[in-house]
């Protein structure tokens, strides 16, 4: 058993868990615009930032949350924070390699998610002490915005689909999704939030209406995909809905980050597997 939560550990706070999910939103994004879902560099690049930015992410992190050490997750990640290193150095190599295998119109996009992730996590504000996530409510804008554009946009640039309304709207919807399911990380970090004074939506109007606007979110999400996709897509979609809005609700109730971390971030793994399953099914 305590091998398996090393390993368990060592999947979800390497990074590697989370630059998968990426991974499952780029080539979910794919399939439903009618795209061969197959390995790009686009889908690469994603995986590799995500690494690198979340790595980033996490070790400035840990060093603004002394108080918290002890906490399982920042324990954990601190404990992991060499290979945390080693495989975001592999990552920037592997961006870089895969950086020039892009469309010129792709890499030229990467410009203002490189900037808005890289001051997310670097402290380049007011003497070099805060990052854009210490500013009140930005963070959660920050991060639909970036996992929006990343997942979606770059896609439609690779394939020069910028014509086409329901690929926006798609954009729209995945802005949506994430900003929902970001909504309980804020509920769980209200504690460290408070801490650094940074002001959250759940500090602001309480953790019953955060969950609710985040479920109500997560609706009107479901309504948008109403108008862009049919048949089976759309099954696979809802399906996927309904499931990440019962681990929305229940994450209420359970505090242990394996929750968040692993299921609620997994939600992004649920949708690709969704869709695979219909895709199949369909034949």
């Amino acid at each position: 058993m305590n091998l398996l939560k090393k390993a368990i550990d060592l999947l979800l706070y390497s990074n590697i868990y989370i630059g998968c999910c990426a991974v499952a939103l780029t080539m979910e994004t794919y399939i439903l615009m009618g795209l061969p879902a197959k390995l790009s560099p686009v889908i690469t690049l994603v995986f590799c930032a995500t690494l690198v930015i979340y790595a980033l992410h996490r070790l400035i992190g840990i060093s603004k949350v002394h108080e918290f050490i002890e906490e399982e997750r920042y324990r954990v990640i601190y404990q992991y924070k060499n290979h945390i290193w080693v495989y975001a150095a592999l990552a920037v190599i592997g961006g870089l390699i895969t950086f020039f295998y892009l469309p010129v119109q792709v890499q030229l996009a990467l410009v203002l998610p490189a900037m808005l992730s890289l001051g997310y996590v670097l402290p380049v504000f007011k003497g070099r002490q805060y990052r854009l996530r210490d500013f009140n409510f930005i963070k959660i804008y920050l991060i639909a915005i970036v996992w929006g554009y990343v997942t979606v946009l770059l896609p439609m640039l690779e394939h020069q689909l910028m014509t086409d309304y329901r690929h926006w709207l798609l954009l729209l919807e995945r802005m949506l999704f994430i900003f929902a399911i970001t909504l309980p990380f804020d509920i769980r970090d209200l504690t460290v939030d408070q801490h650094n004074k940074v002001h959250t939506i759940p500090s602001v109007i309480g953790i019953q209406k955060t969950i609710f606007l985040a479920l109500t979110l997560l609706l009107i999400g479901w309504c948008i995909s109403l108008f862009i996709l049919e048949g089976w897509r759309l099954w696979s979609v809802t399906i996927g809905y309904v499931l990440t809005a019962i681990i929305i609700w229940f994450s209420q109730r359970w505090k242990h980050d394996y929750w968040f971390t692993g299921l609620l971030d997994g939600t992004m793994l649920l949708r690709l597997a969704t869709v695979l399953t219909f895709m199949w099914l369909v034949g």
